[in-house]
């Protein structure tokens, strides 16, 4: 497996790998790191992807240097790597929702974790990170999303995943893309709030969303956002 780094706004990079076997036409996992005075990273990776996934973080910066692991939701490839970055980066420390902490990061994380409340912002020095709890969207009970206000880019995390091997970034439409996806996982939770709680991410009209699964995207997000989630409003009549 090869990492690639792209950056997709200014100094926030995606760390991309392509496995091919998943789905029918493969599927990207993929990392960001917000390179700032205090260095984030949004997703680990799987265990087994950590060699490749902090040899790509150190052509960006020095491992040692990260301050922040954080993540969507508890799930392998979101957090599997996390104590493996906690072990190679002794200034690290895991943020991760406070109802994720509770129910398993804090027994989970070899370092205790620091629990992110309802929209508190987080100043990186030069970067500004606000947490947005999400519950159950796109699954798990402790998802939220994370927002960096300079560059107004939404790590989205599963939202508009999408199967294949795109470009790092995309400025077409996203939508069809994840429609499909979500037609061969069913990844996503469907709930009367997961609608309305899309539609809320939309009101922050972020210029670019960085995507965990697939292509990134720039260009008009909160019309992006409000297609998906009259996407899932119709997943939801129809499941009814």
């Amino acid at each position: 497996m090869d990492t690639r780094v792209d950056e997709i706004a200014d100094r926030i990079f995606r760390l991309s790998t392509f496995v091919p076997d998943i789905g029918p036409t493969g599927f990207t996992f993929n990392q960001f790191l917000v390179d700032a005075d205090e260095p984030l990273l949004f997703h680990t990776g799987p265990r087994q992807m950590f060699p490749t996934v902090s040899a790509a973080i150190a052509t960006v910066m020095p491992l040692e240097r990260l301050r922040w692991i954080t993540f969507g939701h508890l799930e392998a490839d979101e957090c599997g790597s996390m104590n493996r970055f906690l072990a190679a980066s002794p200034d690290a420390q895991v943020a991760h929702s406070a109802m994720g902490c509770m129910v398993s990061i804090n027994d989970l994380a070899e370092r205790p974790p620091e629990p992110m409340g309802p929209d508190q912002v987080y100043d990186l020095g030069g970067k500004r990170i606000r947490n947005i709890d999400t519950p159950h969207v796109p699954h798990g009970w402790d998802a939220h999303v994370l927002y960096e206000e300079t560059t107004g880019t939404l790590l989205c995390g599963d939202l508009f995943s999408q199967v294949g091997d795109g470009p790092a970034l995309s400025t077409g439409d996203v939508l069809d893309a994840a429609a499909q996806a979500e037609d061969i996982f069913g990844a996503t939770c469907l709930t009367p709030n997961t609608a309305p709680t899309i539609r809320g991410l939309a009101e922050l009209e972020p210029r670019g969303l960085a995507i965990m699964h697939g292509s990134s995207y720039e260009g008009d997000c909160a019309k992006a956002l409000m297609a998906l989630a009259d996407d899932y409003d119709r997943r939801l009549d129809a499941a009814r």
